[in-house]
């Protein structure tokens, strides 16, 4: 604040915009920050659903298969190093069976995921696309 010789204030600033890469990256860090439903496009929205469907199964399928591997692998390892021939191979077994119920369960997953999302994203690609619901015949 500046005071003059009659006793008037005047206030002093300076103002600095940010340049347009800061601008950029401001935006960039709001964006994460903002709910979804105020910053969220369609295609975006259509993204997320789409990764609703996919990752829940691909990430339990994985679990599984690898968890399956590592019990497979410790019946080898019971067989070939430890001499434990008759338990190991159950483990082994027990571990191929783990294994091997990866996919299906990988696939049951995903399709009770295909029926919760499905309808919804097709609602929201076919507004993207302008495909009117009576188009369809």
């Amino acid at each position: 604040m500046i005071e003059n010789d009659k006793n008037e204030t005047k206030f002093d600033y300076t103002y600095s915009a940010p340049t347009e890469n800061e601008r950029r990256e401001i935006e960039s860090i709001r964006k994460r920050y903002t709910p979804p439903q105020e910053n969220e496009s369609k295609l975006e929205e259509l993204r997320r659903l789409n990764n609703r469907v996919i990752r829940p199964p691909m990430i339990i399928g994985w679990i599984i298969g690898i968890f399956g591997t590592l019990i497979f692998g410790a019946g080898m390892t019971m067989v070939l190093e430890w001499d434990i021939k008759i338990w190991g191979i159950i483990v082994g077994i027990i571990g191929v069976a783990i294994a091997a119920v990866a996919y299906p369960i990988y696939k049951a997953v995903l399709k009770r995921n295909k029926r919760k999302y499905g309808q919804q994203i097709i609602d929201l690609s076919n507004d993207l696309l302008n495909i009117a619901e009576n188009e369809t015949d």
